[in-house]
């Protein structure tokens, strides 16, 4: 059977993270979020893989190549504009000839919530969950044991049961879709609706790993649950007086000075020089080559490769993109805070900053929780930021 990952996509709603990285290739626990896709599936024997790429797609394909390195061979086809999810499915309709699995490349998916997938046989279906937020999703109308209808995520839905947009289908639902492409409906729920009369497509309730980053702090969510299945090892060197509790990866050619603890799990990189004296908290990740100096504290944090944060300094609940670069004494304290997104706001619990790839930080800065700060933007020593920043731009 073949599987068709569906990576073409922008992820808006995902910026800052965005803006040069196509969003299935963001890093959760030092591993792109489509890496666990594509090892879930060959976990389960599935290796012959479509995987519909367009944003951004000389990075995922620089990154996965023919997917030999992963046990699997990937053919590409492209989605020249990312019209919606079923127009992105259409494209590799001529690599199609039978039963196949849909899975989105930008949703954290495990072997299980594969296995679960497959479990139906023969049958045809759709993989569910109940959510506590059914708006951001589809919802399932279930009746007995087959799905009777979806709602799309701008309406009202019927159940907190949500797709989570894998699927097992026939062959002949290709043809449904492309219908309805033609006729300028470019979602997959539309063409499902239309071919639940003919096709019984079952619900199947995952047990596995299933979480999706739709906004930027639910990153925080995704590493966190990366992060637990994390398997301790150190390829590094670890200086005298490192105190270690629960599961700690440490990459190749990093450094961990004396007087630093770290509370697993934590991911590492590579190349890395942290301390000394340094404290890290438990649900954080730090790509390859950054450097975090002394005294200063990091908790469930994400932060993205070549960074470098000064000492004295406090990150909380926060995100960092590649290559930000901050001095020290920095203030990013986390609190329940309104974030405002794409001239929306959302309450959201717990959540520190949100820094886009090249940010360069001066000293003795102090963030408010829930802020903003665009790509390439600079934020002058002592400033005290209390609003987002917009990519490129310079607050002083």
């Amino acid at each position: 059977m073949k599987a068709v990952i569906l990576a073409a996509g922008e992820g808006k709603r995902l910026r800052p993270f965005t803006y040069s990285e196509p969003k299935v290739m963001i890093p959760v626990a030092n591993r792109s979020i489509m890496d666990y896709v594509i090892r879930s599936l060959v976990s389960n024997q599935i290796t012959d893989i479509v995987m519909v790429v367009g944003y951004r797609k000389e990075r995922i394909m620089s990154y996965f190549g023919d997917g030999d390195d992963f046990g699997a061979k990937i053919t590409y086809v492209n989605q020249d504009k990312q019209l919606g999810n079923g127009h992105a499915l259409i494209q590799a309709r001529d690599h199609l000839d039978g039963d196949f699995l849909v899975l989105p490349g930008d949703s954290l998916m495990d072997a299980r919530s594969v296995a679960d997938l497959l479990s139906i046989g023969a049958g045809h279906g759709a993989l569910v969950i109940e959510s506590e937020m059914p708006a951001k999703y589809g919802v399932a109308v279930l009746d007995r044991n087959r799905i009777s209808g979806v709602v799309d995520k701008s309406g009202e839905g019927a159940s907190n049961v949500v797709l989570t947009g894998a699927y097992k289908l026939p062959a002949s639902f290709l043809g449904v879709l492309e219908r309805c492409v033609e006729g300028g409906d470019y979602n997959i729920t539309h063409a499902l609706n239309l071919s639940i009369s003919q096709m019984k497509l079952e619900p199947i309730f995952g047990q596995g790993l299933w979480i999706d980053a739709v906004y930027p702090w639910d990153l925080l969510e995704v590493n966190h649950a990366a992060l637990l299945n994390l398997t301790a090892q150190t390829a590094g060197k670890i200086e005298p007086d490192v105190l270690i509790h629960g599961e700690v990866s440490i990459g190749k050619g990093t450094t961990i000075r004396s007087g630093t603890t770290l509370y697993g799990p934590i991911s590492i990189g590579s190349g890395c020089d942290i301390g000394p004296n340094v404290s890290i908290f438990s649900s954080t990740s730090i790509g390859d080559n950054v450097t975090i100096d002394p005294f200063t504290v990091v908790r469930n944090s994400l932060i993205m490769s070549d960074c470098s944060i000064g000492s004295h300094s406090l990150l909380s609940q926060s995100v960092l993109g590649y290559g930000v670069k901050v001095r020290s004494h920095l203030m990013a304290s986390s609190a329940d805070a309104y974030v405002n997104l794409e001239e929306e706001f959302y309450k959201v619990p717990n959540i520190g900053t949100l820094v886009g790839e090249d940010c360069a930080m001066g000293s003795g800065i102090s963030i408010e929780p829930g802020t903003i700060l665009g790509p390439k933007s600079k934020i002058m020593s002592g400033s005290r930021v209390t609003r987002n920043v917009p990519t490129g731009a310079i607050h002083s």
